[in-house]
């Protein structure tokens, strides 16, 4: 049944990316004899005539820098490729607060952010004394998150939410204890940002765990959740496979390699 609502828009923004990586990078207990996929990193945006959202905010060239990613352009400055001005923005949703998630904050001055309350506790809690829990979290995106909590621009989010009507929320955890992905009705039907509930379409075509992990077993049960959601697989989108490039069109020629659209078929 077609839901009686408008389809959003989505388009993924491409804005970084990592090479050079061995199996055991992308997949736990990987055969080292295997080929070590490249990364990209996204930030991604749902819109239609009533509303807009810009899901996550990607890492600002300073992080790039520390962490040897290969800074491709400003995901904020990116934005206005689709004639979005990144001041006027309202709502950014955040999947999860990683540094390559949620960096630029500060870029959003008129924005709430939508999060998981499990997110915020997860990552301003007892978990970030682990270093092998808190390595993938900058601790200025941590403190302009509680900034934003304390000026009233954080909105929080208890496992399922609908924003509007045809977009979203879900829980999944596995990768931090607060993930959440988004689920988001477009004419080509229920379209699934995975985000990093799957980072490679290697990681829930196989059922294949991601070593950057807060709990494995909700790691593979989010996998099943993206399927449940999703119209096909082919309407699950992962978070930073190079191949949801290749798949997808170009939004335009000229922004080729750099913004594809999600709400219409993929090649694959």
């Amino acid at each position: 049944m077609i839901p009686a609502m408008e389809p959003f828009e989505v388009f993924a923004i491409r804005y970084g990316h990592l090479g050079n990586r061995h199996p055991g990078q992308s997949y736990i207990l990987a055969d080292p004899h295997e080929y070590g996929p490249d990364l990209d990193y996204f930030v991604w945006v749902a819109r239609r005539s009533d509303c807009m959202f810009v899901i996550d905010t990607g890492f600002a060239e300073e992080s790039a820098i520390r962490r040897k990613r290969e800074h491709l352009r400003s995901p904020v400055d990116a934005l206005r490729l689709l004639s979005i001005d990144p001041d006027k923005v309202t709502d950014v949703i955040l999947t999860h607060l990683h540094y390559d998630h949620a960096g630029n904050l500060d870029r959003f001055p008129a924005a709430r952010y939508h999060i998981q309350d499990r997110e915020v506790a997860y990552a301003t809690g007892r978990c970030m004394c682990h270093h092998f829990l808190r390595e993938a979290y900058d601790l200025e995106n941590a403190l302009e998150m509680v900034r934003k909590v304390y000026s009233g621009h954080a909105v929080f989010h208890e496992g399922e939410s609908e924003i509007v009507p045809g977009l979203t929320l879900h829980h999944v955890g596995g990768h931090t204890a607060g993930l959440q992905i988004v689920r988001v009705w477009t004419q080509r039907g229920w379209v699934v940002l995975a985000a990093d509930a799957a980072h490679l379409y290697g990681n829930f075509e196989n059922d294949r765990a991601f070593p950057v992990v807060y709990s494995v077993a909700e790691m593979l049960e989010g996998y099943k959740l993206l399927y449940k959601l999703a119209d096909s697989a082919n309407h699950i989108v992962p978070g930073h496979d190079p191949l949801v490039m290749k798949y997808y069109p170009a939004e335009r020629p000229d922004v080729e390699g750099i913004v594809v659209r999600l709400d219409v078929p993929p090649s694959r």
